[in-house]
């Protein structure tokens, strides 16, 4: 039944021309739409019902993420415009006007599907991309962002075409005189497409990297890296947005390295009250020598200062014309062997106990060693134990720590006063 079939019926019953014209013109449409949406139905059912099912039934895991992203079941919308496509010149085959219509509205749905079809192709992609080793290491999250941009772009331009009745090549010929506003508009875009580029094939950055950028306010990990942002949840749970061209153009710290070494390093120093340094009494010695780690320091230590001073044959009454074992140098000595032996430092790693400038704070002793743990908690734990242990052990060397008189040491030399 076509358009003038249902128009002459109508004539018959009485109606007037106009109306009979106008109704048999909703009337065809109408029924044409509703063969498309019946159509579109039936083809999403027998996609769910038929392919998706063997789809989950298959022993492969990537075809899942066909499901996942709507890749097959986008395709079913070409069933309706199929129909319209076909059966549209047959029912309005008297009416040139209303066959124009059609065929633009056509064309522009099927530039339509065909963009959200390789939208969804490209999230099924990057899925499969992200999935392999190699995706941990070059995200695509950014690249994908871009070749939608420029599909929809081109897309948009295809259909202005379609609805004007125009070609394509006349649009894209006028773009040359629009390409400076193109460039304000998608400056971000551009300079993130760039620098997305630049971080992938360098591996700057990837998600689950801990950073460290002070200068935007960003410390934690990176949780999303896109074509124009890169998100970073900073340690207090906040997120913190980043242009993805400011980690090419300004600088930053990334703690990859530390986190794939197997190892988090302890930078921390004691200061020491200068006037508790002094030389080794024999009483002193007698104490070194109960503590297990240091006998074989004092054994060699011994033996040297033992042939130097024999060596010189000077007056040794007085201590400053011969060798003698400091309290601090032993107190040095005790922490390298204390190091050694501890079960959370890393051995395969730099291992350094040394002195610093001596400043009004007092004399710095640093301790420079490695955890065998990356660990936030871990690490702070273990660095927090090696040190409880060595402020308990400096009387044990007549040691004394630095620190600055308190209101309650001057309150306790003005009563003893």
């Amino acid at each position: 039944m076509t358009a003038t079939t249902i128009y002459n019926w109508l004539l018959q019953l009485g109606l007037p021309d106009t109306l009979a014209s106008t109704l048999s013109f909703i009337g065809i449409v109408s029924a044409l739409i509703m063969v498309a949406l019946i159509t579109n139905i039936l083809a999403k059912s027998i996609i769910s019902l038929v392919i998706h099912p063997l789809i989950k039934k298959s022993r492969i895991r990537w075809d899942d993420r066909l499901i996942q992203y709507k890749v097959i079941i986008r395709c079913s919308h070409l069933v309706p415009i199929a129909i319209i496509h076909l059966y549209a010149p047959v029912l309005f085959a008297t009416n040139s006007n209303a066959i124009s219509i059609i065929t633009t509205i056509v064309n522009t749905y099927i530039i339509v599907i065909t963009l959200m079809f390789i939208d969804a192709l490209l999230n099924f992609l990057r899925a499969l991309w992200e999935e392999a080793e190699v995706g941990k290491r070059y995200p695509a999250k950014s690249f994908t962002q871009a070749a939608k941009l420029v599909i929809n772009l081109i897309g948009l331009v295809f259909i202005l075409a379609a609805i004007l009745g125009k070609s394509p090549l006349v649009f894209f010929s006028g773009l040359g005189a629009v390409t400076a506003i193109l460039l304000l508009i998608f400056k971000d875009a551009i300079l993130g497409l760039v620098a997305g580029f630049q971080l992938s094939i360098n591996q700057m950055v990837m998600v689950g990297d801990w950073i460290e950028m002070p200068g935007r306010g960003a410390d934690g990990d990176i949780i999303d890296v896109s074509l124009t942002t890169v998100k970073v949840q900073n340690w207090d749970k906040t997120i913190t947005t980043i242009p993805t061209y400011a980690l090419i153009t300004d600088s930053f710290k990334n703690w990859r390295g530390m986190s794939e070494s197997g190892g988090r390093r302890i930078k921390r120093a004691i200061k020491l009250d200068t006037n508790s340094i002094k030389f080794v009494d024999e009483p002193l010695l007698e104490r070194f020598k109960q503590i297990k780690v240091l006998v074989p320091y004092l054994e060699q230590k011994l033996n040297d200062i033992h042939l130097h001073n024999d060596a010189v044959s000077r007056n040794l009454a007085e201590l400053i014309n011969g060798r003698h074992l400091t309290n601090i140098g032993t107190f040095r000595a005790y922490c390298i062997e204390y190091l050694r032996n501890h079960p959370d430092v890393h051995q395969d790693m730099t291992l350094i106990v040394r002195q610093l400038a001596p400043s009004e704070n007092g004399l710095p002793i640093e301790i420079y060693v490695f955890t065998n743990t990356v660990e936030w908690v871990q690490f702070e734990a273990i660095q927090s134990d090696i040190f409880d242990h060595l402020f308990s052990v400096l009387p044990e060397f007549n040691l004394e720590s630095f620190q600055s008189p308190s209101g309650a040491d001057l309150k306790q030399l003005t009563l003893q006063k």
